[in-house]
């Protein structure tokens, strides 16, 4: 059993004897950080499945499996937060109408239903397929997926596309309930004054498009490297695109968070900049940092629209630096509301365990999960047409 005495926490000033134990530690900054890629993934599947946008077409099924595979995992930190994993089941059988908590169960199932669907319609072909190609055990799984439907005549694979297309459209606010309810949880506690604000489900939100983003930016080029293949130009220009406009937008509403806290001056306000200055001082630096730093970058591209493995390279710099601040972020957020003492006239300073049940181990071997999920799943249900990829990159070569 855990000593309670493995969470405290230093600290200057009035704070409460209770409040030396932090509650909501490092395993809850992973789970919105992953909630949160799961929600950018599928947004970058969605812009082509039902905005119909060519670019993203290489990459919108790969997007679709990361989605899925990481969703599995979404839940995973707060059940070893919980200690009991069983008691998860609580909030479903008996709802508490009122709690914002009680509904992620609800969420959370109705996503990993939507994700699931989307994807058995997104790949019902190759599964027809390799279960008249596969021999062995690997046949028999893939008949199975089958669900007895092997039709795959033109009408049959655009009834397949329609659905899809169904799916992904109620899946976009499904993304977005499923990461603004996370913000919101987080905003609606007034006895906080780091977390209580409007702005906070929009900027969790936004924030989980640019790490989502992100992430595929960095998969892909991966990806791409290990199968021997030139990224496509054209859908990394659009990840571009899309990882710039979120960036902006999510930049001016965290700014405006600040400047709001800063401009109304409430009671306690010297405390949370004695908080910026201090405890979290480096994740916040991390946090603008990179994101200025990714910002700029990106910009010049916008202007100058670099070609070749310079743009390859900047671009996955790029990807990785938003995946780290939004994990800043995250931190700031979750331990950063704790670090502030509700006498508003103390800090603490959260010193993470390395090893233990809610450790820095423990989130690290969570985060590792969803990739390793995710490498078995593409060798499952390859989301690639590599024939097509290797013409492309001949193609712009001999451009």
């Amino acid at each position: 059993m855990e000593s309670v005495f493995e969470h405290v926490s230093s600290y200057v000033g009035y704070v409460y004897p209770n409040e030396t134990e932090v509650p909501w530690t490092e395993l809850i900054v992973i789970y919105p950080y992953i909630t949160g890629l799961v929600a950018g993934a599928f947004v970058v599947s969605s812009l082509h499945h039902v905005f119909g946008i060519d670019r993203f077409k290489t990459i919108s099924r790969f997007a679709l499996l990361t989605a899925l595979c990481f969703m599995f995992f979404a839940p995973v930190p707060l059940l070893f937060h919980l200690g009991q994993p069983t008691r998860a089941f609580e909030p479903i059988i008996t709802p508490h109408w009122t709690s914002a908590m009680a509904a992620f169960g609800y969420v959370a199932s109705f996503y990993v239903c939507l994700l699931l669907l989307e994807v058995w319609f997104a790949f019902r072909e190759d599964i027809v397929r390799y279960s008249k190609s596969s021999k062995g055990f690997k046949q028999k799984i893939y008949q199975l997926l089958t669900l007895g439907s092997d039709d795959v005549s033109p009408k049959a694979l655009e009834i397949d596309h329609k659905i899809a297309r169904i799916l992904a459209m109620v899946g976009i606010p499904g993304a977005m309930g499923l990461h603004g309810y996370v913000g919101f949880v987080f905003g609606s506690l007034k006895t906080r004054e780091w977390w209580s604000s409007d702005l906070m489900p929009p900027i969790f939100l936004l924030s989980a498009v640019v790490s989502g983003v992100g992430l595929l930016i960095v998969l892909y080029i991966i990806t791409s490297k290990h199968r021997k293949v030139t990224p496509s130009h054209e859908a990394m220009v659009g990840l571009k695109q899309v990882l710039w406009a979120s960036l902006v937008i999510v930049l001016v509403f965290e700014g405006l968070e600040l400047l709001e806290m800063v401009y109304k001056a409430r009671e306690g306000i010297e405390t949370v900049m004695a908080l910026i200055r201090g405890p979290i001082w480096a994740g916040m630096t991390i946090q603008w940092g990179l994101s200025f730093f990714s910002l700029v970058v990106l910009s010049a591209m916008m202007i100058k629209n670099p070609t070749g493995k310079k743009f390859v390279g900047w671009l996955f710099a790029c990807g990785l630096a938003m995946m780290i601040a939004v994990l800043a972020m995250r931190w700031n957020v979750v331990i950063g509301g704790q670090e502030l003492s509700k006498t508003m006239k103390g800090l603490l300073t959260y010193h993470p365990l390395i090893v233990g049940r809610e450790s820095l181990m423990t989130v690290l071997m969570l985060f590792i999960a969803p990739f390793v999920t995710l490498y078995f799943a593409t060798q499952f249900l390859p989301p690639w047409d590599d024939s097509k990829s290797r013409a492309e990159g001949k193609h712009t070569s001999h451009h």
